[in-house]
Protein backbone atom coordinates (compact mmCIF):
# COMPACT_ATOMS: atom_id res chain seq x y z
CA UNK A 1 0.00 0.00 0.00
CA UNK A 2 1.08 3.53 -0.69
CA UNK A 3 -0.24 7.03 -0.14
CA UNK A 4 -1.90 6.66 -3.54
CA UNK A 5 -3.54 3.29 -2.96
CA UNK A 6 -4.42 3.64 0.75
CA UNK A 7 -7.87 4.60 -0.49
CA UNK A 8 -9.00 2.21 -3.21
CA UNK A 9 -9.94 3.64 -6.59
CA UNK A 10 -13.65 4.00 -7.25
CA UNK A 11 -15.47 1.47 -9.36
CA UNK A 12 -15.21 2.42 -13.02
CA UNK A 13 -18.96 3.07 -13.25
CA UNK A 14 -18.72 5.49 -10.31
CA UNK A 15 -15.63 7.14 -11.80
CA UNK A 16 -17.41 7.51 -15.13
CA UNK A 17 -20.36 9.29 -13.46
CA UNK A 18 -18.04 11.49 -11.40
CA UNK A 19 -15.78 12.62 -14.24
CA UNK A 20 -18.67 12.99 -16.67
CA UNK A 21 -20.36 15.17 -14.08
CA UNK A 22 -17.28 17.37 -13.76
CA UNK A 23 -17.13 17.82 -17.53
CA UNK A 24 -20.75 18.98 -17.53
CA UNK A 25 -19.66 21.90 -15.31
CA UNK A 26 -16.14 22.65 -16.62
CA UNK A 27 -14.08 23.12 -19.71
CA UNK A 28 -10.40 23.98 -20.01
CA UNK A 29 -8.23 26.56 -21.71
CA UNK A 30 -7.07 24.24 -24.49
CA UNK A 31 -10.62 23.26 -25.47
CA UNK A 32 -11.72 26.90 -25.49
CA UNK A 33 -8.66 27.92 -27.55
CA UNK A 34 -9.26 25.11 -30.06
CA UNK A 35 -12.88 26.15 -30.59
CA UNK A 36 -11.97 29.85 -30.83
CA UNK A 37 -9.21 29.06 -33.35
CA UNK A 38 -11.74 27.15 -35.47
CA UNK A 39 -13.74 30.37 -35.61
CA UNK A 40 -17.18 28.93 -34.88
CA UNK A 41 -17.66 28.94 -31.11
CA UNK A 42 -20.92 27.46 -29.86
CA UNK A 43 -20.69 29.50 -26.65
CA UNK A 44 -20.29 33.06 -25.44
CA UNK A 45 -17.06 33.61 -23.51
CA UNK A 46 -17.40 35.97 -20.56
CA UNK A 47 -14.56 37.73 -18.72
CA UNK A 48 -16.37 38.14 -15.41
CA UNK A 49 -13.97 40.05 -13.15
CA UNK A 50 -12.06 43.27 -13.00
CA UNK A 51 -12.44 46.76 -14.33
CA UNK A 52 -12.87 47.80 -17.94
CA UNK A 53 -9.27 49.04 -17.77
CA UNK A 54 -7.97 45.63 -16.66
CA UNK A 55 -9.99 43.95 -19.42
CA UNK A 56 -8.57 46.41 -21.99
CA UNK A 57 -5.06 45.62 -20.81
CA UNK A 58 -5.40 41.83 -21.23
CA UNK A 59 -8.21 39.38 -21.89
CA UNK A 60 -8.80 36.13 -23.71
CA UNK A 61 -9.53 36.82 -27.37
CA UNK A 62 -13.24 36.67 -28.08
CA UNK A 63 -14.26 37.33 -24.48
CA UNK A 64 -16.89 39.89 -23.57
CA UNK A 65 -16.30 41.83 -20.37
CA UNK A 66 -19.30 41.28 -18.12
CA UNK A 67 -18.39 41.39 -14.42
CA UNK A 68 -20.36 38.91 -12.34
CA UNK A 69 -21.90 41.80 -10.38
CA UNK A 70 -23.56 42.96 -13.62
CA UNK A 71 -25.13 39.62 -14.55
CA UNK A 72 -28.85 40.25 -14.33
CA UNK A 73 -31.90 38.90 -16.07
CA UNK A 74 -32.18 42.16 -18.00
CA UNK A 75 -28.56 42.07 -19.17
CA UNK A 76 -28.73 38.40 -20.18
CA UNK A 77 -31.79 39.11 -22.35
CA UNK A 78 -29.24 40.18 -25.01
CA UNK A 79 -28.70 36.47 -25.74
CA UNK A 80 -31.15 33.69 -26.67
CA UNK A 81 -32.23 31.43 -23.80
CA UNK A 82 -30.35 28.43 -25.24
CA UNK A 83 -26.96 30.23 -25.26
CA UNK A 84 -24.13 28.39 -23.54
CA UNK A 85 -21.88 30.71 -21.54
CA UNK A 86 -18.28 29.94 -20.63
CA UNK A 87 -17.02 32.05 -17.76
CA UNK A 88 -13.49 32.71 -16.54
CA UNK A 89 -11.78 34.84 -13.95
CA UNK A 90 -8.21 35.57 -12.89
CA UNK A 91 -7.31 31.98 -12.05
CA UNK A 92 -7.40 29.32 -9.35
CA UNK A 93 -7.04 31.95 -6.62
CA UNK A 94 -10.20 33.76 -7.78
CA UNK A 95 -13.84 32.74 -7.37
CA UNK A 96 -15.38 35.31 -9.71
CA UNK A 97 -16.15 32.64 -12.31
CA UNK A 98 -17.95 30.58 -9.65
CA UNK A 99 -20.02 33.64 -8.73
CA UNK A 100 -20.86 34.24 -12.39
CA UNK A 101 -21.75 30.58 -12.95
CA UNK A 102 -23.96 30.65 -9.87
CA UNK A 103 -25.80 33.75 -11.10
CA UNK A 104 -26.18 32.46 -14.66
CA UNK A 105 -27.46 29.07 -13.57
CA UNK A 106 -29.84 30.79 -11.16
CA UNK A 107 -31.25 32.65 -14.16
CA UNK A 108 -31.80 29.33 -15.92
CA UNK A 109 -28.81 29.80 -18.24
CA UNK A 110 -26.41 27.07 -19.37
CA UNK A 111 -22.90 27.70 -18.13
CA UNK A 112 -19.48 26.10 -17.88
CA UNK A 113 -16.48 27.37 -15.98
CA UNK A 114 -13.15 27.51 -17.81
CA UNK A 115 -10.75 26.07 -15.27
CA UNK A 116 -7.47 27.91 -14.87
CA UNK A 117 -8.81 31.29 -15.94
CA UNK A 118 -6.30 33.88 -17.11
CA UNK A 119 -3.51 32.12 -15.20
CA UNK A 120 -4.21 28.84 -16.99
CA UNK A 121 -4.48 30.58 -20.36
CA UNK A 122 -1.09 32.20 -19.81
CA UNK A 123 0.44 28.92 -18.58
CA UNK A 124 -0.71 27.26 -21.82
CA UNK A 125 1.10 29.97 -23.82
CA UNK A 126 -2.03 31.24 -25.59
CA UNK A 127 -2.09 34.86 -26.78
CA UNK A 128 -4.12 37.60 -25.18
CA UNK A 129 -6.14 40.39 -26.75
CA UNK A 130 -6.13 43.98 -25.60
CA UNK A 131 -8.44 46.93 -26.02
CA UNK A 132 -12.08 47.37 -25.23
CA UNK A 133 -13.29 44.92 -27.91
CA UNK A 134 -13.27 41.10 -27.67
CA UNK A 135 -10.80 40.56 -30.53
CA UNK A 136 -10.06 37.19 -32.16
CA UNK A 137 -7.73 34.27 -31.55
Amino acid sequence: MSLVSDFPAAASSDANRHFGGKLAFETDCDDVATVLRDGQPDFVLLHVVGTPEAYAKRHIPGAIHLPHREITEERMADWPEETLFVVYCAGPHCNGADKAAFKLSGLGRSVKLMIGGITGWEDEGFPFASGDQPGHL
